[in-house]
C-alpha cells in the first residue's frame, strides 16, 4: 500500500503546481513511487516508456524537478554518477555506493549516528543534516 500512498502524495505535489496529470505523466509518478532503488530520470525514463509509449525525457526531467522543490523526492548526486533519486518519506539512512557496479546499498549504523552526534558535541555544535557517502569495492 506504500505505492499508492507514494502515487497519491506524488500527484498532488503536481496538481499543488498546477501541472496536469497526463497519462504518460501518471505512469511516471507510479514507477518513481513503487521504485525500491535509486533510478536516475533515464532509467526513469525508460521504465516509464515501457508502460506508455510517447513520454518524453524533458517530461521527466520537469516532472523530478517540481517533485524534489516539493520535498517528496530527494535527488542524491553521488561522485562520477548522474543524478539518482529516492523516495523524501524514508527514514534517515546513509549509502554505499559499489565502484564497479553502480550499486547503491542503504544502511543505518545508530553507532555512526551516535559518534557524529558526539563529535559534532565536543566541538560546540548540533547537527542540522548530514549524509555519509560511502565509496565501495566488493571482496573477493
Amino acid at each position: 500500500m506504500a505505492g499508492a500512498h507514494r502515487t497519491k502524495r506524488l500527484t498532488d505535489a503536481l496538481r499543488s503546481d498546477g501541472i496536469r496529470i497526463t497519462r504518460q505523466r501518471a505512469a511516471l509518478l507510479e514507477i518513481i513511487a513503487t521504485s525500491d532503488d535509486h533510478p536516475d530520470a533515464v532509467e526513469l525514463h525508460r521504465r516509464a516508456s515501457d508502460e506508455v509509449p510517447g513520454l518524453s525525457i524533458s517530461t521527466v526531467y520537469r516532472t523530478l524537478a517540481a517533485l524534489e522543490e516539493h520535498g517528496v523526492i530527494q535527488r542524491h548526486q553521488f561522485q562520477g554518477d548522474t543524478a539518482r533519486f529516492e523516495h523524501a518519506d524514508t527514514a534517515h539512512h546513509d549509502h554505499m555506493i559499489d565502484v564497479d557496479s553502480g550499486e547503491v546499498i542503504e544502511f543505518r549504523s545508530d553507532r555512526i549516528e551516535e559518534l557524529q552526534a558526539e563529535l559534532a558535541r565536543e566541538m560546540g555544535y548540533d547537527i542540522v543534516s548530514h549524509r555519509m557517502e560511502l565509496y565501495v569495492r566488493k571482496r573477493d
